[in-house]
């Protein structure tokens, strides 16, 4: 299995919007960023787990743990004039965009403020959230960190 993090604004879809959908899945799509494509597109597979992290809000934090139920398909917002992830250079024939389906698993007993997750930044090594100007909004996880920054929960 593998560990990915998942950023999105909650003032845009948030952790509790994902649980308030019908069956606690949604696509994640807009993804605009080549190297996240190809993480979404390459990597990851149903049965990955993910964070849902919250970003670009007063306390950016780890709100919630996801699971990957639908592997990648082809982003169908990119072709979409009236959409705002729409590419006018995205070709149906030849798709640059792809998503994946994610269910909320649960949301964490509190949330784990970015502040508090660099704190271990010396146990965190190579975690590309806290590495400085990464901006990815779909990245791996390592497993060891997956499992320190989940402990955080109870801290």
């Amino acid at each position: 299995m593998n560990y990915w993090l998942f950023k999105n604004e909650p003032d845009a879809y948030g952790v509790d919007d994902l649980d308030a959908e019908s069956d606690k899945t949604t696509s994640w799509n807009g993804v605009r960023n080549y190297q996240a494509r190809n993480f979404m597109r390459d990597d990851m597979k149903k049965g990955d787990k993910g964070f849902f992290y919250h970003s670009n809000c007063d306390i950016p934090a780890v709100v919630g743990i996801v699971e990957i139920v639908r592997e990648a398909y082809v982003d169908h917002t990119a072709f979409d004039s009236n959409d705002k992830y729409f590419d006018a250079k995205s070709d149906p024939e030849n798709p640059r965009w792809f998503m994946v389906d994610v269910k909320l698993v649960r949301k964490l007993k509190r949330p784990i403020p970015l502040r508090e997750v660099k704190e271990y930044a010396d146990k965190l090594e190579g975690f590309r959230l806290i590495a400085k100007g990464n901006r990815l909004s779909v990245m791996p996880v390592e497993p060891a960190h997956w499992k320190l920054v989940l402990s955080l929960e109870n801290k």
